[in-house]
């Protein structure tokens, strides 16, 4: 018997287009699926962006998300846009009753998210915002330690997200270095997910205090505002602009109903740090390591060891009992940066008809930009502040 389908529209055709469009078409030929995603439309901002709809897997192309929105024949809609646009498209897809997945983070702003929040749960819709790093199988294998207490009581959760495609004066503005675009730099971008893995792993952020700098505060204008690397933005002018938001931001953090200190890292301005996403958590029992450039890995050091033997252990994350990993290689061929996306988009569609959900919410969005807007406030008062 056929399998029931759900139709996708995506808007956004750019880098977070291309991985969402590879999970979409990868997940039902990996994973068993209760429903059948059909890749239906792909909207964008330009003709020329919509040029590759075809080859990433999309029947159709449009360059009106709002009219594409309130079809009938459409049931999920991607929303893979820069973050100023996430609420209005949100928003109209709740209205429109479609199921609604979100890039990170939820919004510019912790009250536009929070209407994000409202819109969705008024409607009764299924919404997923894509904390990626969540569906790693070294996270998910650690979460599930965590969890079975095999590291005890959390002393210390201490993560750092580097990256240097900004360090050069020369590199030309693009929409994430503008605030009405993007809400916020370094910390909306990546410290976003950081946070959002360790309330996912740890526990809620209860209070933070923080600093958020900007080292290089004007760039020369490009011919192009999109892409994280040098290459197509070779056509620039000789008009100057302001970024008017952060490069870096530090923090630390107190975690809610837990004897637990963490701390956290996100900066763009980390020479040799291509995509250097990494968490370290210390406990009464144990301790793990984790980061992104190497993240079919972690290390391990359980403090029952005897004590001659005792030392942080490589467990690769690839063997079959590790979660997701059963739909992929053997043992020990690695799996990369894009399946994690599979992952999400497998996530979401195994509970489409499910009350609760295994995946990261608007709430935990919500959640997440609580935290980022209280670092912000935090920044600007020189002081501890609540979440």
């Amino acid at each position: 018997m056929a399998k029931k389908t759900v139709n996708v529209a995506m808007v956004g055709a750019q880098f977070m287009g291309k991985t969402h469009s590879n999970a979409w078409r990868k997940v039902g030929m990996f994973f068993d699926l209760p429903v059948e995603p059909v890749m239906k439309v792909m909207c964008g901002k330009f003709p020329e962006e919509l040029a590759v709809a075809g080859k990433y897997g999309w029947q159709e192309t449009s360059l009106n998300w709002k009219e594409v929105v309130k079809r009938d024949d459409i049931d999920i809609i991607d929303i893979c846009t820069p973050n100023a646009l996430h609420m209005p498209i949100a928003i109209e897809a709740a209205k429109a009753g479609k199921h609604v997945v979100c890039e990170k983070p939820l919004a510019n702003t912790l009250k536009d998210a929070n209407q994000m929040l409202a819109a969705v749960k008024k409607a009764g819709i299924k919404h997923m915002c894509g904390f990626s790093y969540r569906f790693a199988p070294a996270v998910a294998t650690i979460k599930n330690m965590i969890k079975n207490g095999e590291l005890g009581e959390i002393f210390h959760f201490r993560a750092a997200y580097q990256q240097d495609w900004i360090v050069d004066p020369d590199f030309p503005m693009v929409w994430r270095l503008k605030k009405k675009h993007t809400g916020s730099g370094a910390l909306g971008d990546i410290g976003a997910h950081i946070t959002d893995l360790c309330q996912y792993l740890v526990g809620p952020v209860d209070e933070v205090c923080g600093t958020m700098q900007t080292f290089i505060k004007k760039r020369r204008v490009s011919g192009s505002d999109t892409g994280i690397t040098a290459a197509g933005h070779e056509k620039r002018s000789g008009k100057m602009d302001t970024v008017d938001v952060d490069d870096a931001a530090v923090y630390v953090a107190r975690i809610k109903g837990a004897n637990t200190l963490a701390t956290f890292e996100a900066t763009r301005f980390a020479p040799g740090r291509r995509n250097f996403n990494s968490i370290e958590i210390y406990g009464s029992k144990g301790s793990v390591l984790w980061n992104q450039e190497d993240m079919n890995v972690f290390q391990y050091f359980n403090r029952n060891d005897p004590a001659l033997l005792q030392g942080f252990r490589r467990v690769h994350a690839t063997d079959g009992g590790h979660p997701y990993t059963q739909a992929w290689w053997p043992t020990g061929h690695i799996i990369g940066y894009e399946h994690l996306f599979v992952h999400e988009m497998y996530e979401f569609l195994m509970n489409l008809n499910k009350k609760s959900v295994t995946y990261s919410t608007f709430d935990d969005a919500v959640a997440c930009q609580r935290v980022l807007d209280a670092v912000e406030r935090s920044a600007k008062s020189r002081k501890w502040q609540k979440v």
